[in-house]
């Protein structure tokens, strides 16, 4: 079976900075048939006319899709570089004398720092060549998870309170992902704190731009990701270059020094971004959450306003 695995279906990328090389391989065996791989061919295949195939890869990949061979068929497995659960969906980008066991579009959920077996591609008539290429598409966080009633702690080393986005803000709270979230101005280096506890799970840390192209820096920001034990995850986004005090994987108590407060990404000033975020059905969503401050619970209203930071 001839298979062909597009170079960008291997690295799928959340609020990445930048970007790397990487490669793809490919060869013939000795009975002829090509070959599509991210790493060379064992010595003991004999392959023959090895191609290596450049490309561009974004840093701070959710997963990776890796093939793997089993008798005729190609098994598709998804490793999981965050400490936190991702689900994952898995599509034909095309296909031709191939099937998926079981059928595509087919998900799974990858556990932290684990891998999975999604489908196993296998030949429908074994007497034609099978060509097939593979679409992975990624959302942190376990599906299905059911939030506490929980409240949060303010998440700034800071007796100064100014709100410059709340709920629903057309600067750029006005998508699933953000319509909770609030943004607390905080001069560049204010410690910041976790909110709850819980494990962290996913950090970017050396972003150095800022600005209001949304284009070029829309989702990219020094952030650490948080997921407590109910599911859902709390985001801390835009702190300062090499501002991340935490580490992958590490357990993290409610007041914890977790960073430093920052002006990258999308910004307008400097400003820690808070929301707390579930998977609901392959789609990262913001959910409303109650926090204590140093003046009492703090109570958000839907934002009128479209000025203010993101």
């Amino acid at each position: 079976m001839r298979a062909r695995l597009l170079p960008l279906a291997m690295l799928l990328t959340l609020c990445a900075a930048g970007a790397q090389a990487g490669k793809v391989y490919k060869w013939k065996d000795s009975n002829g048939i090509v070959h599509y791989g991210d790493r060379p061919p064992a010595a003991s295949t004999a392959a023959r006319e090895l191609t290596v195939i450049p490309f561009r890869a974004e840093p701070g990949a959710l997963v990776r899709l890796r093939l793997t061979q089993e008798g005729g068929q190609y098994l598709a497995w998804v490793d999981n570089a965050l400490a936190g659960p991702v689900e994952v969906r898995l599509d034909f980008g095309r296909s031709s004398n191939v099937r998926g066991e079981p059928q595509l579009p087919a998900r799974a959920t990858v556990p932290g720092s684990g891998n999975a077996l999604v489908a196993r591609i296998v030949g429908v008539d074994p007497a034609r060549n099978g060509d097939f290429e593979l679409r992975l598409d990624a959302v942190p966080g376990k599906p299905g998870a059911t939030p506490r009633d929980v409240e949060y702690v303010f998440p700034l080393l800071t007796r100064d309170l100014r709100v410059d986005q709340g709920y629903g803000g057309s600067y750029s709270h006005n998508d699933a992902q953000n319509h909770y979230a609030v943004d607390f101005a905080a001069p560049i280096g204010t410690d910041v704190v976790a909110a709850r506890d819980g494990v962290v799970m996913q950090v970017e840390n050396d972003f150095d731009q800022a600005g209001l192209n949304r284009e070029k820096l829309g989702g990219r920001a020094n952030f650490v990701r948080i997921v407590h034990d109910d599911g859902t995850m709390a985001l801390y986004a835009h702190l300062r270059e090499n501002g991340v005090m935490v580490r992958m994987g590490q357990r993290v108590r409610a007041g914890q020094l977790i960073g430093r407060s920052g002006n990258t990404g999308f910004t307008s000033g400097p400003h820690l971004h808070f929301a707390l975020q579930v998977n609901r059905g392959m789609q990262l969503v913001s959910i409303p959450f109650r926090m204590f401050s140093p003046h009492g619970i703090l109570r958000f209203g839907e934002s009128r306003a479209g000025a203010g930071h993101r």
